[in-house]
C-alpha cells in the first residue's frame, strides 16, 4: 500500500499557518513536503526606474493589487529620496491590501478606498467615482493588462510604471532534487525549472499546477501533466492533490503493493 510519491516539492513559500492543508496531506499520507519558492521577486534600482521617465509626484493616486506593489512602492520612493504628500489617495484590490498599508502610512489621515469584492471590476468602479485623479499603477515585469485595459475603457488617466521584476530562483549545486512530484503555480515556474535543470527528464517525475495557463506552460514544454487545479472536484491545489494520492494508494492496494 505505499504511495510511489514519498516526496514533494511544492514551489511556493512554506504556509505561515500550521492548519495548511498541506501539513494535513503530508501526515495523512506519509509524504515529505518541501516548500521551496521557484520564483522570487526583486525591485527595481532607482535608476532603472529613472529609465522609465516617470515622475511619481506628477500622479494624485496609486491603484494597488497587492501587498508586494506596495512594499515596492514605498521602497523605490526611499531610495528615490521622494517625499510622499498627505493627499495621496490610495485604491486598493481589497481592503486586506488597504490594510497592508499601515506599514508605511498613517491609515485612518489618509484616503484609502478599495474594492468590496476583491474583483477588478469593482476596483475598477471605485475608480471610476474618482475621474479627475492622476493615478500611478505600480507593476512588475510581467504582468496581466486587465486593469490597464478597464482603465483605458473608462477614460481614466493612468501611468504604469514597472517597480519590481520576477526573476528565476536558482538551485544550488549543494540543494537535492530528489522529488517524485513537482508543483507549479505559474509559467514562471516551469521557465525556472528549465533554466535550473536545462536536462530535466521527467519520466516517473509526476508534475501538478494551479490554473490553465500554467497547464499550458506545462504542455508546451513537453512536459507531462499528472495533476491539475481547479477542477469541478478539486477547486485547490491541495484538493486535487488529495484526490490523486486518494486515487494511488486506492490502486496500490488494489494491486496489492
Amino acid at each position: 500500500m505505499a504511495l510511489n510519491i514519498k516526496k514533494l516539492l511544492v514551489s511556493q513559500p512554506k504556509p505561515a499557518s500550521e492548519k495548511s492543508p498541506y501539513f494535513d496531506i503530508a501526515e495523512k499520507y506519509g509524504v515529505e513536503i518541501d516548500f521551496r519558492p521557484f520564483i522570487k521577486v526583486e525591485p527595481l534600482s532607482s535608476k532603472e526606474f529613472r529609465q522609465q521617465k516617470i515622475s511619481i509626484l506628477d500622479h494624485t493616486a496609486v491603484v494597488f493589487t497587492a501587498r508586494t506593489a506596495i512594499d515596492h512602492f514605498f521602497h523605490l520612493c526611499e531610495e528615490l529620496r521622494v517625499a510622499i504628500p498627505e493627499t495621496m489617495k490610495y485604491f486598493c484590490m481589497t481592503e486586506a491590501i488597504a490594510v497592508y498599508l499601515q506599514k508605511y502610512i498613517v491609515y485612518r489621515k489618509r484616503k484609502i478606498f478599495f474594492g468590496q469584492t476583491g474583483k477588478l471590476d469593482d476596483l475598477v468602479t471605485v475608480i471610476g467615482k474618482h475621474a479627475k485623479e492622476k493615478y500611478l499603477v505600480p507593476v512588475s515585469d510581467v504582468h496581466k493588462d486587465d486593469l490597464l485595459t478597464m482603465l483605458e475603457a473608462k477614460k481614466i488617466s493612468f501611468t504604469k510604471a514597472v517597480m519590481y521584476r520576477t526573476v528565476s530562483n536558482d538551485f544550488s549545486k549543494e540543494e537535492k532534487f530528489d522529488y517524485d512530484m513537482l508543483v507549479f503555480f505559474s509559467p514562471s515556474g516551469i521557465s525556472s525549472l528549465l533554466k535550473n535543470f536545462p536536462n530535466f527528464k521527467q519520466e516517473d517525475i509526476k508534475i501538478g499546477c494551479f490554473g490553465p495557463t500554467t497547464a499550458k506552460a506545462v504542455k508546451d514544454a513537453g512536459l507531462r501533466l499528472d495533476v491539475e487545479a481547479p477542477t469541478p472536484e478539486a477547486p485547490s491545489m491541495t484538493a486535487a492533490l488529495e484526490l490523486y494520492l486518494k486515487k494511488e494508494m486506492g490502486s496500490n492496494k488494489k494491486n496489492g503493493k
